[in-house]
């Protein structure tokens, strides 16, 4: 019987613990950002600003990220990214702790686009460099456990972690997190990769062949614009779920924050339990079934009368959509060619992340127009209803145009 994948490959270890480290410290700065913002500026708009700084860059710059990486040296391109997260890091506690001006909140919003940008150079190229260090036969294992400690850092020990060092000093997650970051990117220089071949062509020209791989290859452009749907469907929900928490099912912030923890556990679950899955019923029944799942939770939750139906409906949409991205990803990962991995998946990514500031608006336009006519919480209740319904004709295209196996 082989080893685990963690005992047997050193490489591995060395970017899930680089990895892991980051996360925590993304899983710090999601909750202190925004306080942050709040205490510089009570404008709506300035605080929103500061959210969409750190978006943006997946619009702007996912696509020529992908050259850059298929360029570089990948486990240095990571820890350089780790180091100038860090450095943004430390600049954001200098400015915390300094009394900064309600003008210093654009200031803020500024960085906060920088930290983003390094994100995109980062996560890109932690998922091209995946391949070259696990065998073809483990991405999947590989997938499950790196989506598993992303959520369980990122979303269910980070943020209220973070809660509780802001009550010790509103800059003190920005240091813990330019430590961590330090840390993950020595973890990563340590990664040992055998010498690759990097693009020699210039840069527009590199560009326009990752796009032309992605326009001819007519299975993996249906797979991205599938992923683009379904991500405008679920910040569409994500926008309007606290106000229906508070106003439907009148959940207190206590109850909200367990809610959204029983999401985390369930995307814990399905990213561990993906490759089990996948080796049960089949990468295809896997995909339908991700899909078929989404669309009964945003139902159920439409219908909820109760936290616990809440709760229960979140578990199994986070878990569902953990075990898409396991097969996806690790599809992708074989399917593209290792000189284009870089190029290819960077645009395969701008189509999935680039819908979600559409869908946010979507969300929230969505119940500021049929609460006007119907009320508050039919307005709510739809949005989740028409989000299950969207899943159904999704999955539908799905089972007639998208054949992974």
């Amino acid at each position: 019987m082989a080893a685990p994948l963690l005992i047997r490959n050193r490489n591995y270890r060395l970017l899930l613990g680089a990895g892991t480290l980051s996360n925590l410290g993304d899983g710090l700065v999601v909750l202190a950002l925004p306080w942050l913002a709040t205490l510089m500026s009570q404008n709506p708009m300035a605080i929103g600003a500061v959210a969409a700084a750190s978006r943006l860059p997946w619009l702007l710059f996912a696509i020529p990220a992908g050259v850059i990486i298929d360029n570089a040296e990948h486990n240095k391109l990571i820890a350089r990214a780790d180091l100038l997260r860090a450095a943004i890091a430390l600049a954001i506690l200098m400015l915390a702790v300094n009394q900064p001006a309600e003008g210093a909140v654009w200031v803020l919003a500024g960085l906060a686009f920088v930290l983003g940008s390094a994100e995109v150079l980062r996560d890109n190229a932690a998922q091209t460099m995946l391949p070259s260090i696990v065998d073809s036969k483990d991405l999947e294992a590989a997938n499950g456990q790196l989506w598993s400690s992303e959520q369980l850092t990122n979303q269910f020990i980070g943020p209220p972690l973070a809660g509780a060092l802001i009550a010790a000093g509103i800059g003190i997650p920005f240091g813990v997190d330019a430590a961590l970051l330090v840390l993950s990117a020595g973890f990563v220089w340590m990664i040992t990769l055998a010498p690759r071949a990097q693009t020699k062509t210039r840069f527009c020209q590199a560009l326009v062949e990752g796009v032309a791989f992605m326009r001819a290859d007519t299975l993996l452009l249906r797979l991205a614009v599938v992923l683009g749907i379904a991500n405008f469907i679920a910040t569409a929900t994500i926008t309007v779920q606290v106000l229906f928490a508070q106003d439907v099912l009148a959940m207190s912030a206590y109850a909200y924050g367990l809610v959204l923890s029983v999401a985390a556990l369930g995307a814990v679950t399905g990213s561990l339990l993906a490759p089990k899955l996948v080796g049960f019923f089949g990468t295809q029944r896997c995909l339908y079934l991700s899909i078929a799942t989404w669309g009964v939770g945003y139902l159920s939750i439409g219908l909820s009368q109760s936290a616990y139906a809440m709760a229960t409906a979140l578990f199994f949409v986070m878990a569902a959509a953990m075990l898409w991205n396991v097969i996806t990803v690790s599809w992708r990962q074989r399917r593209i060619p290792s000189a284009l991995l870089g190029r290819v998946n960077s645009i395969y990514r701008f189509f999935g992340w680039g819908s979600m500031p559409l869908g946010a608006m979507t969300g929230g336009l969505l119940v500021s127009v049929l609460e006007q006519e119907l009320g508050r919480e039919f307005a709510l209740r739809a949005t989740f209803i028409c989000a299950g319904a969207a899943c159904a004709f999704l999955l539908a295209y799905a089972m007639a145009r998208l054949r992974l196996e």
